[in-house]
């Protein structure tokens, strides 16, 4: 089964990798594919409900060193050393492991089969001991072994004597920029101050940046210098020998170690999912293999708080279902949990519901869900759906599921309706089940007669111009049309003669006579007839404001201060035209209201859910 992009499954995706520790579980969870069993599907959702069984009691796998453990791996089959501190994590690593196996061994009868998989995880004492007593503190121990304990010693009594040595020279304060010895390319030296430089018998071994200071090793400690040099190289190269004897403890290992971090990293992403589904209250759910789809109560997991539960029963009684209902009401919201809850359920995750839910073994998962609101772009978002569409009918077979949003839009409404009712009665006849949403009322009749069609509507309050985004099923929602274009304030005599066309399509068709327009007397010879827009000075007044329409008597409405004023017409006089302040195109009308108003229209308009609440909170703060 492929998961649609529309289904947002990647968010899930991205929340469960957050919790994944090794580098390796995030990349096995980001390859995971879809089951492509029931019996796989069915053992991810067992193997999920042991992970929060296991939480839900307060106990936590002790997992350790596994986050770079497989990018380690891969060093030593290369044939690379490694270093302290990556011995340390990988020691980690290693002795998780038979603390995990004893972990699960402790709780079989609450995770059987997660236990099942530690039965696979190998002991390495051996080699984790030998790291214990090789490294401390992330750097080798002196004491390793006899020749790196003999070689430190040696290095410890050679400085010991370089200090010695120096001390005569560090007496001598005024000639040196800093009263002590300085390791410069790994030979003790002093930094002189330059014009004193004659003054030391040495080699110059390096000069400062400034040029104030040169760094002398003086001819007494040379030798001392020499034998350092040695010294250290030899415990270089002890050091180097005890990392990648080390090393070769671990690759001799490695059939059973990557038998070990195979298992891990499955353990890992499965205890990802249970903290996921525990931090989102997740609720186990059936799988079943009957096409049977039974939500009960579920949220939508990205929602938060704000998901409405979603009610919903397909495959039992009828296997189709139309939804109406009012833009911005929610049914979109119903497309996108139905498909995002067979993904999760696909994956062995569980959303937060009421217990009862039911998701059928789908072979596929099928969406159509775009935006419809421009109408320059019309045409090709209808032509776009159609061949997304047509993918689908190709598709399409039993133990699917396809879901359509605004089906048939785009196009002339009969030719839409007529084409959408075709294609939804393919997608029944090949067994899939099928939830459709949709404006037209052809549809909504079409799913009314049909006996294995059932329709819903989202829930809207009349009252407040809010939807309530709750589905409700075996009713037939409205658009509202009308009643939304009343409260954008379209005056109520359109309106009702639009409700009385919807029923009689008794539309008027009489010709009206218009009267010629008079002509404006009020204008003197030297006026200019003024636009909407134009920036002029109210003479009376001596202020700037912006035109907007010529009123009766000689008046015009000019928008001065942020209010609408009566001008006397004779009394304003043009500084700039509209056309020379503003781009074509233009909308004028935000000229004359504020801001924030302007932008609260628009929102609503275009059915914005923040708009319809804010418009809501203002109704009830009316008296």
């Amino acid at each position: 089964m492929k998961i649609p992009q529309a289904a947002e499954f990647e968010q899930i995706k991205v929340q469960v990798k957050r919790k994944i520790i090794s580098d390796y579980g995030k990349n096995l969870f980001s390859s995971e594919a879809p089951a492509a069993s029931y019996t796989t599907a069915v053992k991810r959702m067992e193997e999920t409900k042991e992970a929060v069984t296991l939480l839900a009691a307060g106990l936590a796998v002790p997992f350790m060193g596994i986050q770079h453990a497989q990018s380690d791996t891969e060093k030593i089959e290369k044939g690379f050393i490694l270093m302290p501190p990556e011995l340390v994590s990988y020691g980690d690593f290693l002795r998780s492991m038979p603390r995990i196996k004893t972990f699960f061994e402790k709780h079989r009868a609450l995770a059987p089969i997660l236990a099942g998989y530690s039965d696979s995880l190998a002991d390495f004492t051996m080699i984790t001991e030998k790291i214990s007593q090789s490294i401390r503190h992330q750097r080798i121990d002196p004491e390793a072994n006899r020749h790196l304990r003999k070689i430190v010693r040696q290095i410890d009594q050679i400085e010991a004597d370089l200090k010695k040595v120096f001390l005569k020279f560090l007496s001598q304060g005024k000639y040196l920029q800093d009263n002590r010895m300085i390791k410069k390319n790994d030979r003790y030296t002093l930094p002189v101050r330059v014009e004193w430089q004659h003054q030391f018998k040495g080699s110059i071994i390096e000069r400062s940046n400034k040029g104030g200071t040169v760094f002398i090793e003086p001819e007494t400690v040379a030798r001392l210098n020499d034998r350092l040099i040695l010294a250290e190289a030899e415990k270089t190269a002890i050091e180097y020998q005890i990392l990648a004897e080390l090393t070769g403890l671990i690759a001799e290992e490695l059939p059973l170690i990557h038998q070990g971090l195979d298992c891990l990293a499955v353990l890992d992403v499965i205890f990802a999912k249970g903290k996921f589904c525990r931090d989102i209250n997740g609720v186990p759910l059936t799988l079943n293999q009957k096409e049977e789809l039974i939500l009960d109560q579920v949220k939508h997991p990205l929602l938060g708080d704000e998901a409405v539960p979603l009610d919903l029963s397909l495959g039992t009684d009828t296997r189709c279902m139309v939804i109406t209902g009012p833009n911005a009401g929610g049914k979109t919201v119903v497309l996108k949990t139905v498909a995002l809850i067979c993904a999760m359920a696909h994956h062995g995750l569980f959303p937060n519901h009421h217990g009862q839910s039911s998701i059928p073994f789908l072979k596929s998962l099928s969406m159509d869900i775009g935006d419809q609101q421009s109408l320059a772009n019309a045409l090709s978002t209808f032509s776009g759906h159609m061949a997304n569409i047509a993918g689908i009918l190709a598709e399409n077979q039993r133990n699917s599921i396809v879901l359509l949003d605004e089906i048939g839009s785009g196009t002339e409404p009969n030719e839409g309706a007529a084409l959408a009712i075709a294609i939804m009665d393919a997608i029944y006849r090949s067994g899939a089940l099928l939830i459709a949403t949709t404006h037209y009322g052809e549809i909504k009749q079409f799913a009314v007669d049909h006996p294995d069609f059932q329709t819903a509507a989202m829930a809207f309050d009349p009252q407040t111009l809010a939807p309530k985004y709750r589905l409700l099923v075996n009713q037939v929602g409205e658009s509202n049309a009308f009643w939304i274009a009343e409260k954008m304030q379209i005056p109520k005599p359109i309106v009702a003669k639009a409700i009385t066309y919807l029923s009689s399509k008794a539309y008027p068709l009489q010709k009206n006579v218009f009267a010629p327009l008079p002509e404006h007397t009020h204008l003197s010879e030297h006026s200019q007839l003024l636009s909407k827009g134009d920036q002029v000075l109210a003479g009376d007044r001596g202020q700037k404001g912006i035109f907007y329409q010529y009123a009766d008597n000689g008046q015009a409405k000019v928008w001065i201060d942020e209010e609408m004023a009566m001008v006397a017409v004779k009394r304003i006089r043009l500084l700039i035209k509209q056309t020379e302040l503003y781009p074509e195109g233009y909308d004028l009308d935000q000229l004359f209201i504020d801001h924030r108003t302007y932008k609260f229209n628009k929102d609503l308009s275009r059915g914005s859910k923040k708009a319809y609440k804010q418009l809501k909170k203002q109704g009830k703060q009316k008296p």
